[in-house]
């Protein structure tokens, strides 16, 4: 519509606000919402109905104003005034629509702090997402955003988290504070923003690594997914806390996070290869599943890997057998040992084993041979790994013909 028609048609709505008819009311402010932006001039008497008696047509209004955008002071004082209304649900509507009107609203954010105190969970949650909307300027609402981490409703501290990583790297200094907090709940979600936020700091890394001991599992379990997040920069710190790491659940989230890190992660490959001939079984595993995920292109890696092929413990056996299947064709010399594994005892070994051997995509009489043989194990999904693996072996054949033609 061109600015004139759409200026009428605004009006003529706006007018019906005042109409006596309460549910005609109501559908005016409905559609002034729907229109948006086109709409700004409506707002000055949308604001007016944010305090009306009747329930929908606060709603219908406090929406229309969060949808237009417009973020004159009128507009926002409204918006904060609804904020204490005595229902619910116009309060959280009312901290959304501030949310909607971004760093405009910045005069908000001391009355959305305090509805983070709100009785409702919607309320709480949605005056947290406001204040992140809003923008770098919430840098001040980071202490009330710190208490709040300790919120009784997962939705709500879910939020906080969220929006204090929003906030950025200013959050690091008020996080660090509570990281030893008394309350679990508190330590364990301010470590999860230190690991969300990604900024590598070294006393963030440092704090980090101590967390790694903490008493709570949960927060022993976020602070190793946190440096997991910060990369090859925390690396340091996970091995020296692995060196010293006493128990097994201990080394193994360690080593979790380690094999996440990937590739950069490089630099731990000799100490975990020697690590594995000293270690329990479930250590064992884990060092296995670490360095398939951190050594592709390494020689020692795959001389470790195809060394545990003959481990004592057919669960470390199964897993050398697919560690070696995600390096693919590069493991070719691991083709012998894998072979050998065909005839492994127990099925789960062989079932790694011939799903290797179909990612390696080595084709000899041997291997085919030999993967035909496993077609009739007494286990099906031995069977089936075998019967697909010499597929891909077949396939691969058949790509190399085409493209030599």
């Amino acid at each position: 519509m061109g600015d004139k028609s759409g200026k009428e048609a605004v009006d003529k709505i706006a007018y019906c606000l005042e109409d006596d008819d309460w549910s005609i009311c109501r559908e005016a402010a409905r559609s002034l919402g729907k229109i948006g932006s086109l709409a700004e001039s409506a707002a000055s008497s949308l604001k007016n109905f944010t305090a009306n008696e009747e329930v929908t047509i606060r709603l219908a209004a406090i929406r229309a104003l969060g949808k237009i955008g417009n973020a004159s002071s009128d507009s926002v004082q409204s918006l904060q005034n609804a904020l204490k209304d005595n229902n619910e649900e116009v309060r959280a509507d009312a901290a959304k629509s501030l949310g909607l009107l971004g760093p405009d609203a910045y005069e908000a954010i001391q009355a959305l702090m305090r509805s983070l105190k709100d009785a409702n969970w919607n309320v709480r949650t949605q005056s947290a997402k406001a204040i992140s909307n809003i923008g770098k300027n919430s840098v001040e609402a980071i202490p009330t955003l710190i208490n709040a981490l300790g919120d009784r409703d997962w939705r709500v501290r879910f939020r906080v988290v969220d929006t204090l990583t929003q906030i950025g790297e200013a959050s690091i200094p008020y996080l660090l504070e509570v990281i030893h907090h008394n309350n679990k709940i508190v330590r364990k979600n301010a470590v999860e923003a230190l690991g969300e936020l990604k900024i590598p700091n070294p006393e963030v890394i440092k704090q980090l690594s101590v967390m790694l001991n903490d008493k709570n599992e949960e927060v022993r379990g976020k602070a190793a997914d946190s440096l997991r997040s910060l990369g090859e920069k925390s690396v340091d710190a996970l091995l020296n806390a692995l060196t010293s790491a006493k128990s097994t659940k201990s080394k193994v989230l360690i080593l979790s996070a380690l094999g996440g890190i990937g590739a950069e992660a490089k630099e731990t490959i000799s100490y975990l290869s020697k690590l594995l001939a000293d270690s329990g079984t479930r250590v064992r595993v884990e060092i296995i599943r670490t360095l398939g995920n951190i050594g592709i292109y390494s020689d020692e890696v795959r001389l470790a890997l195809i060394s545990a092929l003959k481990d004592t413990k057919s669960i470390v056996r199964r897993e050398a057998a697919l560690s070696l299947g995600k390096f693919g064709q590069i493991a070719s010399d691991a083709v012998p040992s894998l072979l050998d594994a065909l005839n492994d005892k127990k099925p789960d070994v062989r079932w790694r084993s011939s799903e290797a051997l179909g990612k390696i995509k080595l084709n000899t009489p041997e291997v085919l041979t030999s993967l035909e043989a496993l077609i009739h194990d007494e286990c099906d999904y031995v069977c089936e790994s075998a019967d697909i693996a010499i597929d891909y072996i077949k396939d691969t054949e058949t790509d190399m013909k085409f493209i030599s033609k």
